[in-house]
């Protein structure tokens, strides 16, 4: 918790900052356009509210706002993956306001089951840093309303309707306490605040000029409105279904919501309808390429932490749409799709001496056979590199010594395994076990003349020994050769 010369000063930087207003609705478009692909209407109708509130904010601040404020408060209508969520966490990060997100699934009418809808709002100052000044200016963001509807149960579903008589009031306007009844520990402040005397004053925060921005797919609206449009031509030609408009939940009105199952009162207080649209082959292809929050940028910082570089093909981009089109799920498609593809490369290439990876077509229809052809170049450099190492080390020695090494082909690949199963390098393995053979071997040589010796894989085993019984034996040898 910040300290309160320092919340203070927090505090009137983030005033200042809501003073200085000036967005308009263009210029927060085309900060969404940065981000979020496509869904045009969206962000246009979402700009000019957000502006709009912002600036009945500013001038409430200043002393100059309406006594009644009715706020314009969203509703966001569209499948799941097209950008909802995104659009409002990008519109938060654009204005600099605390934000807060939650599923309406996991609130209950009472609170004692699920969450208490008014935690949104005491969630909306933890986000503030524990600063209410702040979080009374938040976005409070609510997904999967349209769960909260209650026309498709049998009867009423009354935990649905309760949550959202309670919501009625946030929308609006009404003082939350900051702590809520169930908590334990505000209770027990409570209660060591009575034991002392004194009656503290009860803090609340309003949400007069809190923005709720509340979300939902709505499957079934599109039918809803459908068969209100054909009831609204009978007796004329009726629509057939080529006579359907793609785009027909966009025609939604008040009544077709009811008729869903939310309330007349809480989608009355949603004045701001905002329609997404499904996103497309193209649409995914350019979420990909095109916008700056895309998922390659976190594979590709994945990737660079290892020191490789990740690259793309624009096939191989178009590919990876087409598959997650498949998946139904919008853009949260692309990351499936590419955790499929990447996934392999991930665990097997780090610390492979790798330094560029290129996704192409082949690699998205085959990662595994790309993967293969990898590792097999890999273990091929790694060969030729580690026989180079040891070529290197014989030379060396030979020209410290003027004594020749040799290795046969076991000795060679056992002393590539041993350094590859203890990370390290093999001239260093073979620097670190031949250590003392520069000084034994020339005493050999001064022994019996020898200056050409052969290492097997056998005589890897424990080289000191080897040596050791090279230099005892040449003692021999070198006194017999002297009572000859």
């Amino acid at each position: 918790m910040a300290s309160e010369p320092l919340k203070e000063d927090r505090r009137e930087k983030f005033k200042e900052k809501i003073l200085q207003f000036q967005f308009t609705p263009k210029d927060i478009k085309a900060y969404l356009d940065r981000f979020v692909i496509k869904q045009e209407e969206a962000k246009k109708v979402l700009s000019v509210a957000v502006c709009d509130h912002y600036n009945q904010v500013k001038e409430a601040l200043m002393g100059r706002g309406p006594a009644h404020y009715v706020k314009q408060n969203v509703l966001l209508v569209g499948p799941s993956g097209v950008g909802k969520t995104y659009l409002v966490r990008c519109l938060a990060d654009c204005i600099g306001v605390p934000m807060v997100k939650a599923d309406a699934t996991k609130f209950s009418e009472t609170g004692y089951v699920g969450a208490d809808v008014e935690d949104l709002v005491r969630e909306l100052i933890q986000q503030a840093e524990g600063d209410v000044e702040i979080a009374q200016f938040g976005i409070i963001y609510l997904d999967e309303v349209d769960k909260l509807a209650t026309s498709h149960f049998i009867g009423r579903d009354v935990s649905g309707r309760g949550v959202q008589s309670n919501l009625l009031k946030l929308l609006e306007e009404t003082d939350v306490p900051i702590k809520a009844a169930h908590d334990i520990l505000g209770q027990m402040q409570s209660l060591f605040d009575f034991q002392k005397g004194a009656k503290p004053p009860r803090k609340t925060i309003n949400t007069r000029y809190i923005l709720f921005i509340v979300s939902g797919a709505f499957e079934r609206l599109s039918e809803i409105v459908q068969k209100r449009i054909r009831r609204s031509h009978l007796g004329f030609q009726p629509h057939g279904p080529e006579g359907i408009p793609s785009d027909i939940i966009a025609e939604a009105k008040t009544a077709d919501f009811v008729e869903y199952g939310l309330e007349p009162e809480f989608i009355g207080r949603l004045p701001v309808r905002v329609f997404c649209q499904p996103l497309g082959k193209d649409d995914l292809f350019h979420v990909l390429r095109d916008s700056e929050g895309s998922i390659l940028k976190q594979y590709k910082s994945s990737f660079a932490a290892y020191g490789i570089e990740l690259k793309f093909t624009e096939e191989a981009l178009q590919l990876i749409a087409e598959q997650a089109l498949e998946e139904k799920t919008g853009a949260r498609g692309l990351m499936t799709i590419c955790e499929k593809i990447l996934r392999p490369f991930r665990f097997e290439l780090p610390r492979s001496g790798i330094q560029e990876l290129e996704i192409d077509g082949l690699t998205v229809l085959d990662p595994e056979k790309k993967l293969a052809e990898i590792l097999k170049r890999i273990e091929e450099t790694k060969k030729s590199r580690d026989n180079e190492q040891i070529d290197q080390f014989l030379l060396e020695f030979y020209k410290t010594t003027d004594i020749h090494i040799h290795f046969d082909q076991e000795a060679i690949e056992a002393l590539k395994k041993e350094a590859h199963e203890k990370g390290i390098a093999v001239i260093d393995l073979c620097k670190e076990k031949f250590k003392n053979y520069s000084l034994g071997l020339k005493l050999i040589k001064n022994n019996n003349g020898i200056s050409d010796f052969t290492l097997t894989k056998e005589d890897l085993r424990d080289p000191e020994e080897t040596l050791n019984r090279w230099i005892a034996a040449s003692y021999k040898t070198g006194s017999r050769s002297q009572e000859q």
